[in-house]
């Protein structure tokens, strides 16, 4: 696929009916793994991206940097990108899309927009009205608009289904294209999401979760595993540099990627 037209229409496609399996990558080297380990799409993480730039997760990335890094993934891989853009890089619905018209710009096919904030959620018409901005900006994007009330813990946990589910319809209703739900991994949960949502929904998966195919069942249509690959590249990183520099030996280095094989992927 060489036309961003071309990548975003396949992009909705993979949602029809699924599963899209993401691993998610924070930085080109991870994102031409994750392509030729035979991913169908490359999604990025926000928190593997800022951290991989210097900065916490949250918020706190400059906005150009991470589109920067949106174009460089894009121009280096075949596959459709998504762009985790936490809440839009933006302090108003005018900045979200200028954000997203950016990001579409840069090559990406899809987006992720949160609506958590400062420790809870934002209005859910606030929020509204940032992703119809995003919509506007990118009338073709996909628009994964995520939900943080599981992940956040906001309000009764008898009660979160339902906000989950009426926030999804007033964020359906401003353009978003699909629904991701982190925090649930609960077969009945995600069961009773994906009866809920008309739309596709995107769940956070890890260890100790169902496997993919079980979640599948269960009616998601997007997996993804958020964090999980940078974590387990810094913990390897963390393990070499403390046993050379505790020990004096080098056990640990060994598994890595042979680098004639990870230099070449550079040569597509």
């Amino acid at each position: 696929m060489t036309s961003s037209t071309d990548r975003t229409q396949l992009f909705h496609a993979l949602h029809q009916p699924g599963p899209l399996t993401l691993p998610n990558a924070w930085d080109v080297a991870s994102a031409l793994i994750v392509e030729a380990a035979g991913a169908k799409a490359v999604a990025t993480t926000s928190a593997g991206v800022a951290w991989s730039l210097g900065a916490p997760d949250g918020d706190a990335l400059s906005r150009d940097l991470a589109i920067d890094l949106v174009a460089r993934i894009a121009k280096a891989v075949r596959v459709p990108v998504t762009a985790d853009i936490e809440s839009g890089f933006g302090k108003n619905a005018d900045e979200v899309g200028e954000t997203v018209r950016a990001v579409s710009e840069a090559g990406a096919s899809g987006v992720n927009i949160e609506d958590g904030h400062e420790g809870s959620v934002r209005d859910a018409q606030e929020q509204k009205e940032r992703l119809a901005a995003a919509r506007e900006a990118a009338p073709e994007l996909y628009i994964n608009a995520r939900i943080d009330v599981y992940l956040r813990r906001v309000g009764d946990p008898a009660d979160r289904l339902q906000v989950t589910l009426d926030r999804a319809r007033t964020y359906l209703e401003a353009g978003a294209s699909g629904i991701f739900v982190p925090g649930v991994t609960d077969l009945g949960i995600v069961r009773e999401l994906a009866n809920g949502i008309d739309a596709p929904l995107n769940v956070l998966a890890g260890p100790g979760a169902p496997a993919v195919g079980e979640l599948a069942g269960a009616g998601a249509a997007r997996i993804s595993v958020g964090t999980a690959l940078p974590e387990i590249a810094y913990a390897a990183a963390r393990k070499v540099a403390l046993e050379v520099l505790t020990k004096g030996t080098y056990s640990s280095a060994e598994g890595g990627i042979e680098y004639g094989e990870l230099n070449a992927l550079f040569g597509n």
